[in-house]
């Protein structure tokens, strides 16, 4: 039994860092309609900054976190600006290979500013465990759980209970009659990026004392958060939370009690999990059904 609730916690821990990442690309899938291939790449390159701001410039782990998470609301706003507002009006397929092309280019940029070889990303957890009822539990699971729960709790409460917020959600929802009503829908998505990168940036941030730092970091993650929005909804913010923690509990508990699923399978037990989903119910767990009038 302590194994098992070990083993929870660590797997809610990796599911909140899926959680975070599956939740920007369901910000960005719900203002554009199209997938960003390159969300992953953001938050290597922001937590490469991170590294940073903390190796270099003398800055604790906490300042480093905050002005990264600015650096990457900014990068994130700027990147809409200047790649995808000008093809906003063309065929999705075109912006899904600018993405392509930015998560290119961020891993070769990352790669030669930093070098590719494996870096060590400071935890600000404590490594000391702590008991809970007999049970021991790892720090650093927990901080992570908590951290990643609390930017996902933070950005619910902004599209919930801010103008600016309902104004993003309305601009996702229907383009031109936000417009008629005088929302700057174009200004609108550009935060929609912004915050999406925070998120990616908080997820990368957490993932690196686990998978250490290089270039090639997120690229596992960004697949597990794919399936994790996909098995939620893709259109459903809620289902990127709920599939992101299932998806990570699942599969350590399957790692931890299936004796044939080792650590090189659980990648490809997630991608069978999302073909299963796309079968039986391709709108996902929380996903929104279409019903269209001919």
């Amino acid at each position: 039994m302590q194994e098992f609730a070990q083993q929870v916690v660590s797997g809610l821990a990796l599911g909140a860092i899926y959680a975070s990442l599956a939740l920007a690309l369901v910000l960005i899938y719900r203002a554009t309609g199209i997938v960003n291939f390159a969300q992953g790449e953001m938050g290597m390159f922001t937590t490469y900054i991170a590294w940073s701001l903390i190796n270099n410039h003398g800055f604790s782990y906490w300042q480093a976190f905050a002005t990264t998470l600015l650096i990457a609301f900014v990068g994130g706003i700027g990147l809409q600006r200047v790649l995808i507002r000008p093809v906003e009006r063309a065929p999705e397929l075109t912006v899904v290979m600018i993405t392509i092309g930015l998560l290119v280019v961020l891993n070769g940029l990352a790669g030669w500013i930093w070098g590719r070889e494996v870096k060590q990303f400071p935890s600000p957890f404590p490594a000391k465990p702590i008991r809970i009822s007999g049970v021991s539990f790892s720090q650093q699971d927990i901080g992570t759980l908590a951290l990643c729960l609390a930017a996902v709790a933070v950005m619910w409460a902004f599209f919930r209970y801010t103008k600016i917020g309902l104004a993003l959600r309305a601009a996702s929802v229907g383009r031109e009659t936000s417009r008629l009503l005088g929302v700057r829908v174009s200004w609108m998505f550009a935060l929609g990026w912004g915050l999406a990168a925070v998120l990616s940036a908080v997820s990368g941030m957490m993932a690196a004392p686990t998978v250490f730092l290089d270039p090639d970091m997120m690229q596992s993650v960004l697949i597990y958060a794919f399936a994790a929005a996909v098995l939620g909804g893709i259109d459903s913010p809620i289902g990127a939370v709920v599939g992101g923690l299932s998806l990570g509990v699942g599969l350590n508990l399957l790692d931890t009690y299936v004796n044939f699923i080792t650590p090189e399978l659980t990648l490809p037990v997630a991608l069978a999990a999302l073909l299963t989903v796309l079968v039986i119910r391709p709108t996902g767990l929380f996903g929104q059904r279409l019903v269209r009038r001919v």
